[in-house]
């Protein structure tokens, strides 16, 4: 299951970690939980098997992420409650914010919602979200820290009927400043089939995490999409999270030398 909130089921969607730590990314994990508090464990009219779904989360992401805050001494930033609730991911005028149809699944109680719902949820965990990454991210910036943002998300064998090939995808825009070395370098080992901007691209209206908190503030980014029956148990997530480690540390060192990876201009610098 998904991490859950602590002292008072609504008090705490959003969980930090690690926030001290003085390695050179910001970790973030939008979709780490399919924890559904009351009453939204019975109002919304998921089944418990669609709760276990990847529709409610992303399985084994969360603990990737925590893998790499633990490698690479950095802050993690992560919602503690599931996705089909309000998705941190999205921006908050999308349709999709707030999933009535999530893949092939109805969200009955998602439907014609209260603007006094709908803004409820957004105070509950999406804003506090994203006021938490910022906040991470000023503070390191105050330490004079090197800071990269990179988001861990998981994804399905199979969409829609169609299979996916890849073990990973690597997730960018306009910056490729840490996507180009590490598909490079994934592409080495030749036992995996990468995805670059596969199985989704920013053109998705995925992207908004990253682009919120890492293009528009001009830091190196990266959006990780690992297929979720890579990552079923704490063995494969710390497989995961040793592989990628050495990469993302050797992007950023690659990527601003004297591993500063503050505001460098973003693509363009």
């Amino acid at each position: 299951m998904g991490a859950s909130p602590q002292n008072g089921e609504l008090a705490r969607a959003v969980a930090v970690e690690n926030a001290d730590g003085a390695g050179a990314f910001v970790f973030v994990c939008d979709h780490a939980s399919n924890y559904f508090p009351p009453p939204y464990d019975h109002s919304l009219g998921v089944s418990e098997t669609e709760k276990s779904a990847h529709i409610s989360w992303d399985p084994g992401a969360l603990g990737v992420a925590k893998g790499l805050s633990e490698r690479l001494d950095s802050p993690l930033v992560f919602a503690t409650i599931s996705r089909l609730i309000i998705d941190c991911n999205r921006e908050e005028d999308r349709i999709d914010l707030i999933p009535s149809l999530s893949e092939t699944t109805e969200i009955a109680g998602n439907r014609d919602l209260p603007e006094t719902e709908r803004s409820f949820r957004l105070d509950l965990v999406h804003r506090p979200f994203h006021k938490a990454i910022d906040k991470v991210i000023g503070e390191r910036q105050e330490r004079g820290l090197p800071t990269a943002v990179v988001s861990i998300h998981s994804y399905t064998p199979v969409y829609k009927g169609e299979s996916r090939p890849w073990e990973i995808g690597l997730i960018s825009d306009r910056d490729r400043r840490l996507a180009d070395p590490i598909i490079a370098k994934l592409q080495e080992r030749g036992d995996l089939t990468v995805g670059d901007n596969e199985p989704y691209a920013p053109s998705d209206g995925v992207y908004y995490t990253i682009r919120r908190h890492g293009e528009e503030q001009q830091l190196p980014c990266l959006m990780v999409e690992i297929r979720n029956n890579e990552i079923t148990t704490e063995e494969e997530e710390a497989h995961w999270a040793d592989l990628l480690a050495p990469l993302l540390a050797s992007a950023v060192t690659e990527t601003v030398p004297t591993g500063r990876a503050a505001k460098t201009g973003g693509a363009d610098a």
